[in-house]
């Protein structure tokens, strides 16, 4: 991302402002993003013609850029009308609606967002570090990861086993899924629509037809009759793939760390440009871990050896717990709790300093970190007030731990 850009983007980290693209003709303005006219319809008609008990499981498929992140907003409103709360679970690692990229998540939504043109990050119930932009990367575990997420789900917020939780109040779920439908994609999109069987799929169709998904029940084997009602709707855009949208798409994910990492600093500090937003980060006292205590997992290669840590600096990995992991066979890695950003390692010293929003009660606890291939915004990229290389005993310099 060009510091040009970035600049412009750091004037109103604030308040980040989406600016819709271009949407088909027949739209309505609907809390500052154009949708077509049938959307909230559609969305009503799910939340109100279902059943309460249990409320409905709704996935959400389509082609990339045709609008499934916008309906799943308003859906999210539709929902509720009639819930208290509402399961958001976002298997699109590229470009999630709530949490920065390379994520897997599971959200309790208890309010609505007003204005649907601004960016929004909340924290997760649970986050599975996925370490990618891209699900095709290893396909396997990014199943696994979203399988596991939807059992914390059902158990915790669904199908209550403790009959202590017997009047306990069901959770309807959105599942937002990526555009990653063609191919072996497209068996991904059959795998996690047989394990979840939800209650509906709806599925946005663009222009091409060629790009969209096959008609009918096409998770179903043999013919098979499914039991989700299945609704079409039309995309919000136009689904060409050219280069202003890669780029467009590019610019988001960087604001969207950018977002994340602005945390760490005070809500009221002015930060003019990217410049003043990378000074500010150097600056901050960074927590401190254990290098040797710390489990590192390579997510999409494998290293191993000391020469590896230069390779660390000013990357972003996924933070987890041990302690902390899902109940299932399938995977054994922790939820992650977090990002951080390596500002720097001292081997013989035995520590790594990370720069990352995650409150200090939490932190103390961190004893895995996630390495992946997310690519950091230039802006992003700090060491403190240091080179980017591995410190040795012979730096005078004593970091101290963030809070003291």
């Amino acid at each position: 991302m060009a510091n040009k850009e970035i600049d412009q983007a750091a004037k109103s980290l604030s308040n980040l402002t989406l600016t819709p693209p271009p949407f088909i003709s027949s739209t309505v303005t609907y809390r500052g993003l154009q949708i077509p006219s049938s959307w909230e319809e559609t969305a009503n008609s799910i939340a109100y013609d279902s059943c309460t008990c249990p409320p409905p499981i709704v996935l959400i498929c389509g082609p990339g850029n045709c609008g499934k992140s916008a309906f799943s907003r308003v859906l999210l409103d539709a929902l509720f009308k009639r819930y208290k709360k509402v399961g958001y679970l976002d298997t699109d690692v590229g470009q999630p609606e709530f949490t920065p990229s390379g994520c897997v998540s599971l959200q309790i939504i208890e309010k609505e967002t007003p204005d649907f043109t601004v960016l929004c990050l909340k924290t997760p119930e649970k986050c599975l570090f996925f370490g990618d932009i891209c699900a095709k990367s290893n396909a396997k575990d990014y199943v696994f990861y979203i399988f596991n997420l939807y059992n914390y789900f059902i158990k915790k917020y669904y199908k209550f086993e403790d009959l202590g939780e017997s009047n306990k109040p069901s959770v309807p779920l959105i599942v937002n899924t990526s555009g990653w439908i063609k191919g072996f994609g497209l068996d991904v999109l059959v795998d996690i629509l047989r394990y979840m069987s939800p209650t509906h799929v709806v599925k946005i169709k663009c222009s091409s037809a060629r790009k969209n998904l096959p008609c009918g029940a096409f998770w179903m084997l043999g013919g098979q009759k499914s039991n989700a009602e299945i609704i079409e709707i039309c995309a919000a855009q136009n689904n060409a793939h050219s280069i202003p949208k890669r780029k467009e798409a590019r610019t988001m994910r960087d604001l969207r760390f950018i977002a994340y990492f602005r945390q760490c600093l005070p809500k009221d500090l002015g930060i003019p440009n990217y410049s003043e937003l990378k000074r500010h980060l150097a600056d901050i006292p960074p927590f401190e871990i254990s290098l040797s205590k710390t489990n590192v997992t390579y997510l999409l290669c494998q290293e191993s050896t000391e020469m590896t840590y230069h390779s660390w600096i000013g990357t972003i990995v996924g933070i987890g717990i041990s302690s902390s992991v899902p109940s299932s066979a399938s995977i054994s890695a922790p939820w992650c709790v977090g990002l951080g950003i390596v500002s720097s390692i001292d081997v013989q010293r035995d520590k790594i300093y990370l720069v990352t929003p995650i409150p200090l009660h939490i932190i103390k606890k961190a004893d895995t970190l996630f390495r992946g291939s997310i690519e950091i915004p230039d802006c992003l990229i700090i060491a403190g007030n240091r080179d980017n290389s591995v410190l040795s005993s012979k730096d005078e310099t004593v970091l101290k731990e963030h809070g003291n």
